[in-house]
């Protein structure tokens, strides 16, 4: 949802009224069930495995990786990871990587804490806020081995766009974020968002295709229901991968 924030709130000696800055999201929170499961293991679980939100005055909110997961493995940050199936199969599947999942859907935080107590996963941290301001305040510059982003709302109506995910200057933001050879991954069902995305992140600065357009299906990433759900309504399964350089 679209919030309001006032800047500008200490009137200058002109009387000028403050001006109203209306902040644009990537994402609405929907309305969602929880399961009772869903809500035990994320009321147990998020103060073991979640970060809280910090904002604060130069570096003071920056993540020290190392504290947060007990070692110096690469770090991956999935930003919106739905129900979390394919990241607890791909941090199982990656033991010596670490995984951060960004997400503000409780009931897929809740199941995604699930799958972490089922598998006993030990390489999984969440944080539920909206990643565009975790990346601002909480993720130092040159730390992220990769970003994930998988089947982001591509906001199809026109003047929806500018809510995308993938679009400069987010882009540039992430881009700032990754370590030297880092990697972009993105997946969508939605071809327009596809050719979209494709296009913004050639034209970030830092960033180079690693394939010469679309990239070829990463055999390692897990197919998800809602990516069948794609497939069976005849959409075009799209992949994108830039890395840093």
């Amino acid at each position: 949802m679209d919030g309001e924030t006032i800047a500008n709130e200490n009137a200058n000696e002109n009387n000028e009224k403050p001006t109203i800055r209306r902040e644009v999201h990537t994402f609405v929170i929907r309305a969602g069930h929880f399961t009772n499961l869903e809500r035990r293991d994320y009321e147990s679980l998020l103060p073991v495995y979640g970060v809280p939100y910090c904002k604060g005055e130069g570096e003071s909110s920056l993540l020290d990786f190392k504290k947060i997961f007990g070692n110096d493995n690469p770090v991956v940050v999935e930003i919106g990871f739905g129900m979390g199936k394919a990241t607890a199969i791909i941090a199982e599947n990656n033991p010596d990587i670490n995984y951060l999942g960004i997400e503000v859907h409780k009931p897929g935080i809740g199941k995604l804490l699930g799958e972490i107590r089922e598998r006993g996963l030990k390489n999984i941290r969440i944080i539920e806020h909206d990643a565009m301001e975790v990346l601002a305040d909480m993720i130092p510059d040159g730390s992220v081995s990769a970003f994930h982003i998988f089947f982001a709302d591509p906001w199809p109506k026109k003047r929806h766009h500018k809510r995308r995910l993938v679009q400069r200057p987010r882009t540039n933001l992430l881009a700032s974020k990754l370590k030297q050879s880092g990697y972009l991954y993105f997946v969508t069902d939605w071809l327009p968002y596809a050719e979209f995305a494709l296009d913004e992140l050639k034209q970030t600065e830092g960033l180079r295709n690693k394939f010469e357009a679309f990239a070829p299906h990463q055999e390692w990433r897990p197919e998800t229901r809602f990516e069948q759900k794609g497939v069976d309504a005849n959409r075009v399964i799209s992949e994108i991968m830039f890395e840093r350089v």
